[in-house]
């Protein structure tokens, strides 16, 4: 979760239209942007309210009449430093729509596939003819039938004498790409037109180095399985798709992560390419390196490609732990973004007192919140209304901070929730009841993907979430036994973001 899950504020600074843009690549004239959903604007429009983390972004004059209509166009070296303001507090995300049309031949395509000549054969189609395109083929058992399926769409074979894992195939791939975007695309994709048209307009800024898109279920003619409940789970509430909405990605925001199913970047931000021993996590691993640099990753859910999602029970439970064990890794390379949830120690002085379930919970709850407003409220002492703005930043927090002690109860503290629970009836009562809001806050998140497309009834979408929960966190605690290290359980508690 992000630093404003937990109520925290970043300093309130005037935002002006110099000084940060002399020392990047300034965005290009026509470059538009727009306030996402989750910002408010206040004090008659002087006061942004949002970002990743949660921040109080007050407004110059000039900086206010440049924002019309929640959006910012660039037309010149103010307009563009506002905007870069703005993408960089995850305020604001591109208008890609209005970006002059990329030029797709300066985009070669990365698939590594070991094996699966029928899914290699499916995702060349889906890419269409003309493209460049390396398949990198990672000691497949059977090289011909791979070799035979390349040929047949133009595209050339990079043949690997060992197997080296799907950062060590990519990376063998981007060691031959002569262009200057590369699209890593696995096997078991279909890309669908337009898709990567769209990912490649979010590089007229030039501070992106990866755009990702929307990974969504592919439907499987002739596979009976499809009726099942798993499978319209995962049509619903996949681990790959990240929403329906765009997002800058890095560690802490609303979007930590995309998936390296399909990734397009930028070959010079990458030239270091995937940690290739790392089998699990690489694409987290990479995402935060570039955001530890100062590069920029956005999501583009506009983008879109369908995945071909396990859809039996054992395998896709087996799919979701190994998706668990990349935590020790991550935790030794990311030490600082790696905890399951980050709170203040206000926030988690409030969770400690709701979960203690004592007559003095309410109250001291209450009086937490309280306290805080108080201590917001001189920190936001700019705005036109400072203790409606504190009591807002509060509620908010105190929201954030109990939806991540739900998810630590159902999903990475399991093993110690179950064995709570046969001793305490009060870890019972919060067990129940982190399940049934978990499971009804996420239904209803989830809206028409799981009621009228996967047409799965609240009761199948609880059960098959807390399967994913209880196999994603059995995963976890196996990496941090056989690793000797529970950084990727233990909670982060810090005073200031």
């Amino acid at each position: 979760m992000t630093a404003a899950a937990s109520g925290a504020v970043s300093a309130a600074t005037p935002a002006t239209a110099a000084g940060d843009a002399t020392r990047r690549p300034p965005l290009p004239l026509g470059f538009t942007v727009t306030l996402n959903r989750l910002v408010r604007i206040r004090d008659n429009g002087r006061t942004l309210v949002g970002g990743a983390p949660t921040r109080v972004l007050y407004l110059t004059e000039a900086a206010q009449a440049m924002l019309r209509s929640r959006t910012v166009r660039v037309t010149d070296a103010r307009t563009a430093a506002l905007a870069d303001r703005l993408l960089e507090a995850g305020m604001a995300d591109p208008v890609v729509a209005q970006l002059p049309k990329a030029d797709e031949t300066l985009l070669t395509y990365v698939i590594p596939v070991r094996d699966r000549p029928t899914a290699l054969d499916r995702v060349l189609e889906s890419i269409g003819g003309g493209a460049t395109v390396l398949v990198v083929d990672d000691r497949s058992e059977h090289p011909r039938a791979v070799a035979d399926v390349a040929a047949a769409h133009g595209a050339t074979v990079i043949a690997l004498s060992v197997n080296a894992g799907p950062g060590g195939a990519r990376n063998a791939g981007l060691a031959q790409v002569g262009t200057p975007f590369v699209a890593f695309v696995d096997s078991d994709i279909v890309v669908e037109p337009g898709c990567m048209q769209l990912l490649l307009r979010h590089f007229a800024d030039e501070r992106v180095a990866m755009a990702s898109p929307r990974v969504l279920a592919l439907a499987v003619e002739g596979e009976e399985v499809r009726a099942g409940w798993i499978s319209r789970y995962e049509e619903a509430r996949s681990s790959l798709d990240l929403g329906r909405y765009p997002a800058i990605v890095r560690p802490r925001a609303p979007v930590s992560w995309v998936p390296s199913a399909t990734l397009v970047a930028r070959v010079s931000a990458i030239r270091g390419g995937f940690s290739a021993e790392l089998r699990v996590g690489e694409d987290v691993d990479l995402v935060w390196r570039l955001a530890e640099t100062g590069w920029r990753v956005r999501y583009e859910p506009a983008a879109e490609v369908r995945h071909e999602h396990r859809v039996h029970l054992g395998d896709w439970m087996l799919r979701k732990a190994v998706y668990g064990t990349g935590s020790y890794e991550l935790g030794q390379r990311h030490p600082g973004d790696i905890a399951p949830v980050i709170l203040s120690p206000w926030s988690a002085a409030l969770v400690a007192a709701v979960l203690a379930q004592r007559r003095w919970s309410a109250p001291v709850a209450a009086g937490l919140m309280v306290v805080t407003a108080l201590r917001l409220s001189r920190k936001v002492s700019s705005s036109d209304h400072p203790y409606r703005l504190a009591a807002t930043l509060t509620a908010s927090g105190t929201v954030a901070a109990l939806s991540q002690t739900v998810a630590l109860i159902v999903r990475h503290w399991w093993p110690l929730t179950v064995i709570g629970c046969v001793f305490s009836s009060r870890i019972r009562r919060a067990t129940l009841a982190a399940v049934l809001v978990d499971g009804v806050v996420e239904y209803v998140r989830t809206g028409r993907a799981v009621r009228d497309v996967a047409r799965l009834d609240p009761v199948r979408f609880t059960l098959a979430r807390r399967l994913d929960d209880l196999a994603y966190g059995a995963g976890v605690w196996f990496s941090a036994v056989r690793g000797r290290s529970f950084a990727a359980l233990l909670p982060d508690v810090r005073r200031k973001r």
